[in-house]
């Protein structure tokens, strides 16, 4: 073997390997023990699989049926791993989550009967293209559902005033990295073989990167799942409690105290301190200062449309702001202008 396809053999085998390690660590050593992290095991293992299978047959034309065979029928249950892990931490709430079960229930017999009735050793024709092309294009039609699953999380891209968190983006970078993979798959025919498992290798470093990172810098890429994965607010609750949130902070005016803690707004609404947070974070996509501060220049415009008397800074006081230069900076960043500006365009 050339120099230069062995280099090409240990990176692209390097990632199916790591990927298998790491799919062991997620189903049997992740803390803490939720189905989620054994959902995400379960997708990297047939993951690398698959892009094992891949990379044996570019280096080896010969490969026995039996292990190409094998490779295919886990990528059949690629798709559907990663909705279950999506749909676990969507709804992290939902005990009730047992549809993973019914699934399987239905896959699993599918992918026995053919695999035992239709050998791919024996019926190459029905699986090249006909089951292959299949298997793929049912991966891609979990990756769209599972993309529906994180729409409201999809839309925090595209909206400033809320608050995109890192969970957010592990979820997105992974179901497009999904969709890369699957693509370079179903194009084969036009594309080096080797290129799904390039790619894969790519994206797994890029992702171990990412997670060291959010690591290094103590973000919460899994501890806001593992926080709340068992208690989080069920969707009915969370409305009832946004619309009392918002009842209080608007009849009791709390955004006007300038030292404002989110203990004291919790209390009111009859959460604890971390529910609290969590609501802003899961329901509504915001941070408590963006929340608080979006109330304080709702009432900054009135005052400024409303009342020529006061200056601008004591308008930002007026409304909870401990600074001049902080109400100035806030109101141009949520609005677009500045305080001044508002004003004369009234």
């Amino acid at each position: 073997m050339e120099a230069s396809r062995e280099l090409l053999f240990f990176f692209s085998a390097l990632g199916a390997f790591n990927g298998l390690v790491l799919s062991l660590y997620f189903i049997f050593f992740a803390k803490p023990k939720h189905i989620s992290n054994m959902f995400f095991g379960a997708f990297l293992a047939m993951l690398s699989i698959r892009i094992g299978k891949s990379v044996f047959f570019h280096f080896n034309p010969e490969l026995s049926f039996h292990y190409l065979q094998f490779g295919l029928t886990a990528c059949f249950f690629v798709g559907p791993f990663l909705y279950f892990y999506v749909k676990s931490i969507t709804n992290a709430s939902d005990k009730k989550f047992t549809s993973w079960k019914y699934h399987l229930a239905i896959l699993v017999p599918i992918a026995l009967i053919i695999g035992f009735l239709y050998p791919f050793k024996t019926n190459i024709d029905l699986w090249r293209p006909h089951i292959i092309k299949t298997i793929y294009i049912q991966w891609f039609i979990y990756i769209l559902v599972s993309f529906y699953l994180i729409r409201d999380r999809i839309k925090n891209l595209f909206n400033k005033k809320r608050k995109l968190l890192s969970l957010d983006i592990w979820l997105i970078s992974i179901l497009i990295g999904n969709l890369l993979l699957v693509t370079s798959y179903y194009f084969t025919s036009f594309v080096n073989y080797i290129s799904g498992a390039l790619t894969f290798s790519f994206l797994l470093y890029i992702l171990l990167l990412f997670v060291f990172y959010n690591k290094k810098n103590k973000s919460v890429l899994f501890n806001s799942l593992n926080k709340y994965a068992d208690k989080k607010i069920a969707t009915n609750e969370a409305s009832l409690l946004i619309k009392k949130l918002k009842s209080v902070m608007q009849d009791d005016s709390l955004y006007k105290n300038a030292d404002l803690k989110s203990s004291e707004i919790a209390k009111k609404v009859g959460l604890s301190t971390h529910q609290f947070s969590q609501l802003l974070n899961d329901n509504l996509g915001k941070n408590f200062a963006l929340f608080v501060n979006e109330y304080r220049i709702e009432s900054a415009k009135l005052m400024l449309h409303n009342n020529n008397k006061l200056t601008l800074e004591a308008i930002g006081y007026e409304c909870g702001f401990n600074s001049k230069s902080t109400f100035f900076t806030t109101f141009k960043k949520v609005v677009g202008t500045t305080p001044a500006n508002f004003r004369k365009q009234k």
